[in-house]
């Protein structure tokens, strides 16, 4: 797999070079790309790419207790910035392959296990659905995560047209989808950290049953069963 992880150190490096192109000023060339608040969400992007990479190269608790701290910031470094007027009318460039986004997926499937899923408060379908709609931390994670790395990955070129036109994709798409993933995710999370047996979590970890989107809906059928035979009773 690609892994983001480079892209800080390499990013820096080339920022070096274009300070030395433009020794006549110590500023970087003026451009809302190497606006400082752009560069600490690029910053905070890179860390939640390679975070999420390297899920399972971390214990449940240090993932959950880490997550409910860079979640929010990368909301917060998000939402402070102003999308640019687009450069080219089609979209930049698209890096993450199913591979990458089923990759991080499965990685937070394997630490959470049973608190993987979560009811869906939020959903479109919510207010016509009878029944609760489930929701998965690893989907949301792995969805921020593929506009993210898409976005790293087009800034990676130092091509300040497509960075201009990554910038504006990603602020589109965090307004769109990834900035509520993004909140249901750490809502969900929060959750889990607060809650009375988180200590005991890493001792208990692969213990639990694994649900997915099958075994909900099964089990939704079971207690729908379930029901009706006791109203028959009556």
């Amino acid at each position: 797999m690609n892994k983001i992880y480079p892209i800080i150190v390499i990013f820096l490096l080339l920022l070096q070079r274009k300070k030395k192109c433009f020794m006549s000023s110590p500023q970087l060339p003026d451009h809302i790309v190497y606006a400082p608040p752009v560069i600490e969400f690029v910053t905070v992007v890179a860390e939640t790419c390679l975070f999420l990479e390297q899920a399972t190269e971390q214990t449940r608790s240090e993932f959950i207790t880490r997550s409910v701290k860079l979640l929010p910031l990368l909301y917060l470094k998000a939402s402070v910035l102003s999308a640019p007027e687009s450069v080219f009318d089609d979209p930049t460039e698209r890096f993450v392959s199913e591979e990458d986004y089923l990759y991080v997926k499965e990685q937070v499937e394997q630490l959470l296990g049973a608190d993987d899923s979560y009811l869906e408060v939020f959903h479109p379908d919510m207010a016509i659905s009878d029944t609760p709609i489930a929701a998965f931390i690893s989907e949301d994670l792995a969805d921020v995560y593929q506009e993210i790395k898409d976005f790293a990955a087009n800034y990676q070129t130092m091509d300040t047209d497509i960075m201009n036109d990554a910038l504006v994709g990603c602020l589109d798409a965090f307004g769109q989808h990834w900035g509520q993933k993004n909140l249901n995710a750490l809502k969900a999370l929060h959750a889990i950290r607060h809650s009375d047996s988180f200590l005991q979590s890493d001792e208990t970890e692969g213990n639990s049953a694994k649900l997915n989107r099958n075994s909900f809906l099964n089990f939704l059928h079971d207690d729908e069963e379930d029901n009706v035979d006791e109203r028959m009773l009556f």
